[in-house]
């Protein structure tokens, strides 16, 4: 009966899904989903990412092992190593999906379903804002999207954090605490922790309040995609193009947007440009296209009556800074070297 009230949660679309991967930290978000999949019909298999930045961690992976094996279900972990140097929660971030991908492809799983719930999303939001995000940043996680070669997908995105947890308590399952979730010095643990209180305190749901301003980023970002004409944009042997006069229409959000399309398409699903990438097309742009310019991985240039984005073969990050990709788990940009 317990479990029946965590399949609840799932929207019926998720229901009787098939194989499909679930990300599983022991948390009681990952618990629930991995429980509310196999009561909802699906056939679950959990993947485990030990990060190794606690003396425990090995210890919390055999515990989730032995769980797993007590209710039939199939559970593969990784261990990986993560940078110490730089921002730790990115570097986590992109050892994390690389080993699930990995784990996912390995195990024959087309699809990995993410914890990921309404809280989680209103806090995306917030942390996105706070990082000068544009329309589409701001417009926080997607339900469904493809990336590193899987489909990543978040059934809880609609659902509220208590009532995942109140569904998984009336099981009598203790999950694993993870006291890095308390560091207030990570940002969205400092937003969760301490702005959304003090947003409250003044008598307004905050999650309400940014999956709100989520929506109203979606819908603007829509109007501006229609309005760049990105069906302009062409895969090209080299990389991407577009006309040049489409190119130059507009203003810079819909040359941004353009920009984002063809990186996409060069570079592969997840990459997006940065916004210093975007300043620097910009101005090339205004000075008339002359020569190219240098981004990253990528490289702008002006060849007749078109634009094109040149994918560059090199491991070394130009000088102009780098590109930015938004991982699976939807937490927010990271700067790295794509």
């Amino acid at each position: 009966m317990a479990q029946t009230a965590l399949a609840r949660l799932l929207p019926r679309a998720w229901h009787r899904a098939g194989r499909v991967g679930i990300a599983c930290s022991g948390g009681p978000d990952s618990l629930a989903l991995l429980l509310a999949a196999r009561a909802s019909g699906a056939d679950p298999v959990a993947l485990h990412v030990d990060h190794g930045l606690r003396p425990e961690s090995a210890a919390e992976a055999a515990w989730l092992q032995a769980l797993c094996a007590r209710w039939g279900i199939a559970c593969h972990v990784r261990r990986v190593q993560v940078p110490r140097s730089g921002n730790l929660e990115a570097q986590a971030r992109r050892a994390r999906y690389a080993a699930l991908a990995a784990m996912a492809k390995e195990a024959g799983l087309a699809r990995i379903w993410l914890a990921h719930h309404a809280d989680d999303q209103a806090e995306t939001v917030c942390l996105r804002m706070s990082m000068g995000s544009g329309p589409r940043g701001a417009a926080g996680m997607r339900a469904r999207r493809a990336f590193l070669g899987v489909i990543w997908e978040r059934p809880f995105l609609g659902v509220r954090r208590a009532e995942i947890l109140a569904a998984l308590k009336r099981t009598g399952i203790c999950a694993l605490h993870d006291p890095m979730n308390e560091d207030v010095r990570f940002r969205r643990n400092a937003i969760r922790l301490r702005l959304f209180p003090a947003i409250a305190a003044r008598g307004c749901d905050p999650v309400a309040l940014f999956l709100c301003w989520g929506k109203a980023a979606a819908a603007l970002a829509a109007r501006i995609d229609k309005a760049a004409q990105l069906h302009a944009v062409r895969a090209h042997s080299e990389g991407a193009c577009i006309p040049w006069e489409v190119w130059r229409q507009g203003g810079m959000a819909l040359r941004a947007a353009r920009l984002q399309c063809m990186v996409a398409i060069a570079l592969g699903e997840g990459a997006t440009p940065g916004r210093r990438h975007i300043a620097l097309a910009e101005r090339w742009t205004q000075q008339g296209g002359r020569g190219g310019l240098d981004l990253s991985r990528a490289r702008l240039e002006r060849r007749g009556a078109w634009l094109v984005l040149v994918r560059r073969i090199s491991s070394r990050v130009h000088e102009t800074g780098t590109m930015i990709a938004k991982e699976a788990c939807g937490e927010g940009a990271e700067t790295c070297a794509i």
